[in-house]
This record gives C-alpha cells, structure tokens and sequence, in this order.
C-alpha cells in the first residue's frame, strides 16, 4: 500500500459498545387539538405531542416552558414540534478538557442559545389554523392573537386594546398589530402625532413601524404596527407582580435582584433620554407595557397610543408631560421592588418594603425621580449624571455580552464554508450523465474526489465498521478548504487502486470540477 509517515490513518478502531445506546421510541403523534390561548405577550399554544404514548411513559424532553407547544400550518395537516433535544449533549460534561478530549458540544454554539433562537423562531412562524380573524389588514396578514385579556385598560383611555401577531406582505417580515378597539378618529392630526414615533430609535423602545385606522373588524379602530419580539413577557408578568401571582408572605427569593433593577434603571433611563430628546413623552410607563425581550433585556412597549386616543383632550405641556414620565418611572421601580403593582397609591407604605431589600443609593434614585412631580427644574440628564457609576456598570455588562455573542459567532462563521464545500462534492460526484466523460470516469482524472468523498463520510474501521465520526469529518473538510499540503492516502472500495495526494490539490480538483459543471449548466446562447 502506498503511503507515508504523515498521511492521515484510514482506520481505526473504534466502537461504541451495545450497551452503551439508548432504546429508542419509536415517534408516534397525538391527534391535534384545538389551541389555547395564553396571555397577552405568549403565544397561542396547542397540547403537545407525546412521542412515547405508545407504553404511556413521561416524555423527558417535554418543554414546559412552552407548555410543549406544537405548531401547526393552517388547513394542510400538522408540522411536528421542534426536537430541541436531537443536538444536546448527553449527561454533565466538564469545561476543562484538553483539546483532543473535545467533544461535540464544543464545536457549536451553547445548546441553551441555540434552543432560544429556535424557540423564537418557532413562535415567528406560528400560524393559527381556521381562524376568524380577517384575512388582512391594510398590507398585514396571517393574524395571530397574543392578547387574550378582555379587560379594557385604563392606560389607554378605557378603549379595550388588542394585540396579534402579523405579516407583511409588503416585505414578509413579521410584526404586532395594536388594535385600539372602537376608536373613532376626528382629527387627522391625531395620526400625525402618532407618526412621529417613527422617528424615534432607541435599543430599549418598541419600535412603531405605522400608525393606521381600519374597519376589518366591523368597528372602527386603531392599529398601531410595531416590531415583533417572540416569547416576550412583560415584567409584571415576568417578576409575578400583582394579585394574580401573589405568593402569601412574600421573600427575599421573589425580590427583582439589586444588579437587575439597576440594570433595568440604566435601559429605561436610556429610553426615556431618546424619547425626550425627539421632543415627545412616554406617558405609558407601566409594567405591564415594558416587554423582557432576553435576559435582564427591556423595551417599552405601546409608546405613543396615548398621544392619540386623548389627543383632542385637554393639551398638557409637554415639559410637565415628560416630568411626569420621571414620575412614572420611579413608580416602575417602585413596583418592581416592592412587588406591589399600584406603588403610587400608598408610595410611603410600597417605599418601606422597598428599603427592606435594596441599599441607599437606589433608593435616592427612586425618591429622586418620584419628586420631580414638584420639581419643574428635574431633568433625565441630571438623572443621567445621578446614576453615572450604574451606567458605567451597565455599559460594562453589555460589553461583556457582546464579546461572548460575537465569540460564539465566530466559532459558527465557518459552518457556511463546509457547507459550501459539502455542497460541492455532492455536486461532483456520482454523475451518471457523464460516464462516457473520461475526466468523470472510474479511471479518470476526478476519480480520486469520489475515493476523498468515501474516506471522509464512509470511514470504516479494521472490522470493516462504519465509524461515525463528527471530528473526522470537519477536520478533513476544514483541511480541504484550507488547501492543506497534508497528504492523505485514498483507496478504493475494491482495495485495487490507491492514491497520495494532498489536500491542496484535493481542493484544486473539487474547484475545477464545479467549474466544469458551472460551464455544462449555463444556458446556451
């Protein structure tokens, strides 16, 4: 056999041993059933399938987070859930192997970051099957309710407001749809007022996308379209503030952590810094209209509703309205710390349990925002500069994140590449069209790419095993796209034929042989 002493090992000896794998189930769907609606920023979700119905055993991968929601396509059948587990690894793992104990796991991005984007994916594309709803409105389609709170809101004027999910089909991307329900506009300059949040651009505001009125409903009502953010919560929701998720005597364990709220004072300062800086005033600030987006991540959400459900009410300066806010965001924070949702009805008794839990400097943050009411000189600047070490703090934080985002999303950039090459290969061989093609032929000059294709996907070890091998595979396409001038000793199935290349010419060889397909599949002129 040809060869030398550096050429990469055609075998091995390697195998898992019998008892070693899992019995696996076989997947067996449950009928669908109709979806329940949850609150107002999840999604509707519909009972799970049970892929281990058939011996009535638990399913271990049920995701109760999503009280295992399965998504269906309207009116053509079912699409099975996500298998968010397919990919995980098994058991504990430790962090501090050497290189060549490296495992699976390591080689992409953490599961848990994985499976969130997956899940928000997921919720994007949701559809609801036989719905009611209309079939559109103005250029949005595909309606997907996530407010199932029938309630009217005081924070809106007493209208009932609703919230879906919808798609553009202007650009296809996905949005939420306010509607303000039997809202009827007598002055045109009311929409103007809303149209200018449009302007507004800031990381912890929901952006307002358009501002409309329609009667798809049968009523006459106002949408306002905004960004969509899957699998939000609010934070009243998200911290189980108020009577619906009270707990008897509440603990130190359901407090909002001191880093966390001052994390969540350094967003909503900022917010509030772009909104009065383009000449407007939140006027909604309320926990049940702030959306939790990510990890300690916030937005305001339903900025600018107000503007124009009163905006033939009676006219407020703004300087006052954009006093109030400050008032408003300290009545937030007040909330969130006290776990008391109508912190303002008895500030003094809501500022007590706050004291109990947090030190006193967020405490002078919080009494300093709530005296603005009677301080006209009070700024968000000077609470800016109040708060300077915190933002430092925040700014520090969110650095930290980006390094270790942009640190797993270089360990993913490359993915594309192999892909690519992938693609490549499977494109070269195996071409049946070209057999009487001396260059494609058993003995031609691209014979060795199809012998490269087996040596890396159809490895086998010294009992003529197959061996499946993750590492094998991106370390020999990693070295191929490269150009390695690393030999490898390729042989064929039948063991009559054997080849030493390198990887370089490996990879001159895929590149001219695409080159040549490009050329046979380009249209004649």
């Amino acid at each position: 056999m040809l060869g030398s002493s550096n050429a990469t090992p055609l075998r091995q000896d390697a195998r898992t041993p019998d008892w070693a794998v899992a019995d696996v189930q076989e997947f067996v769907p449950r009928q669908a059933q109709e979806p329940q609606m949850s609150n107002e920023n999840e999604i509707p979700v519909a009972h799970t399938f049970e892929p281990f119905q058939a011996n009535h055993t638990a399913n271990p991968y049920l995701d109760h987070s999503m009280n295992g929601a399965a998504f269906f396509q309207g009116g053509t059948g079912f699409q099975q859930p996500v298998q968010y587990h397919q990919y995980a690894p098994i058991g504990p793992f430790s962090t501090n192997l050497a290189p060549y104990q490296r495992t699976v796991h390591d080689l992409f991005i953490p599961n848990d970051l994985r499976e969130e984007i997956q899940k928000k994916s997921a919720a994007t594309l949701q559809t609801l099957p036989n719905s009611q709803l209309p079939s559109h409105i103005e250029n949005y389609h595909s309606l997907v309710p996530l407010d199932t709170n029938h309630k009217s809101s005081t924070l809106f004027g007493g209208y009932h407001s609703w919230v879906y999910k919808a798609q553009s089909s202007a650009n296809g991307h996905f949005f939420a749809l306010r509607r303000i329900e039997g809202f009827r506009l007598t002055n045109e300059l009311a929409i103007r007022s809303g149209q200018a949040w449009k302007n507004v651009v800031s990381p912890n505001v929901v952006r307002v996308v358009d501002v409309f009125t329609n009667r798809a409903f049968g009523d006459s009502s106002l949408f306002f379209a905004t960004d969509y953010h899957p699998l939000s919560k609010t934070l009243l929701e998200h911290h189980h503030i108020g009577q619906a998720w009270a707990r008897p005597g509440r603990s130190s364990k359901d407090q909002v952590l001191e880093p966390v709220l001052w994390s969540y004072v350094v967003q909503i300062a900022s917010a509030i810094k772009a909104i009065h800086s383009s000449g407007l005033a939140a006027r909604l600030l309320d926990p049940s209209k702030i959306l939790v987006t990510g990890k300690n991540r916030i937005r305001l959400n339903g900025c600018g509703i107000i503007d124009v459900v009163q905006f033939d009410s009676n006219v407020v300066p703004l300087p006052q309205l954009q006093r109030q806010d400050l008032v408003n965001f300290a009545l937030v924070i007040l909330s969130l710390g006290s776990g008391t949702p109508d912190a303002g009805a008895n500030f003094a008794r809501s500022m007590d349990l706050f004291k109990r839990f947090y030190k006193p400097e967020l405490q002078t943050a919080v009494v300093w925002l709530y005296s603005s009411m009677h301080d006209h000189e009070k700024t968000i600047d000077q609470f800016l500069q109040l708060i300077s070490n915190q933002m430092v703090t925040a700014f520090s934080a969110a650095l930290h994140t980006d390094d270790a985002l942009y640190s797993e999303l270089s360990r993913e950039v490359e993915n594309a590449r192999l892909v690519r090459l992938m693609a490549k290969l499977n494109f070269i061989n195996e071409r049946p069209e070209f057999e009487h093609d001396r260059a494609w032929s058993e003995n031609g000059e691209r014979y060795f790419l199809k012998l490269f294709r087996d040596y890396v996907f159809h490895h086998v070890d010294a009992q003529n095993r197959p061996v499946i091998d993750l590492g094998h595979v991106l370390t020999c396409l990693n070295k191929v796209d490269a150009g390695s001038e690393e030999r490898v000793t390729l042989i064929s199935r039948d063991e009559q034929s054997c080849f030493v290349v390198t990887y370089r010419e490996l990879k001159k060889g895929i590149e001219s042989a695409f080159q040549d397909l490009m050329k046979r599949s380009a249209p004649l002129r």
